[in-house]
């Protein structure tokens, strides 16, 4: 019993996994698919041993430069800087973006110690030499709009356009279900039609 205790317990480290959902995750891959299991422990063994940030961007990569940066078909003169690698698969599922890349991995938070040398501002910075827009798309969080702030200031410094993904009502949203900061959000930021 004590390696279904460990493995339960080692699945509850992904977010969203608690005891039950550990549990049912756990007798799952026991009785119902083991040869399932073994490819996953494999699968995430290779990932983890492999997997490190590119050296431009920082999202998740299994070499030196990710697909994106190494694309040359890719334009370094528009940044898309956002707070997660997940954010980057979004963008490129939903957009026709053909910039590059920056991932934060978090956002600024002194309060939890994270300043701008944890988020390696440094490598940002020399990736705006060539950029004459930066996109930034943090979320709309205290921590992630203080984020936009500073990221937007130091973008300016360079003389390099900045611009924010838009908040607000969602498309095919009512009125009446959106929380009330959001809609003071958007309506702060309504623009001219």
């Amino acid at each position: 019993m004590a390696l279904i205790n460990d493995l339960m317990k080692a699945l509850q480290v992904l977010p969203g996994v608690g005891a039950k959902t550990a549990q049912r995750l756990t007798f799952y891959l026991l009785q119902k698919d083991k040869s399932g299991g073994k490819h996953l422990a494999e699968t995430l063994l290779q990932a983890v041993e492999h997997v490190n940030e590119c050296e431009a961007c920082r999202t998740l990569t299994e070499h030196k430069l990710c697909r994106i940066c190494m694309n040359p078909a890719r334009t370094a003169k528009h940044v898309c800087v956002v707070e997660t690698p997940a954010d980057i698969i979004q963008i490129e599922q939903a957009t026709d973006f053909k910039g590059k890349y920056f991932v934060l991995h978090g956002k600024l938070s002194p309060i939890d110690g994270i300043g701008p040398n944890e988020l390696k501002l440094d490598k940002l910075v020399k990736m705006l030499i060539e950029c004459e827009e930066m996109t930034i798309a943090t979320g709309s969080t205290v921590e992630g709009e203080t984020t936009a702030q500073y990221l937007s200031h130091l973008a300016e410094k360079g003389g390099i356009k900045v611009t924010r993904l838009a908040h607000g009502v969602p498309l095919g949203g009512d009125l009446e279900y959106i929380d009330n900061s959001t809609l003071a959000h958007a309506f702060a930021s309504r623009t001219e039609l």
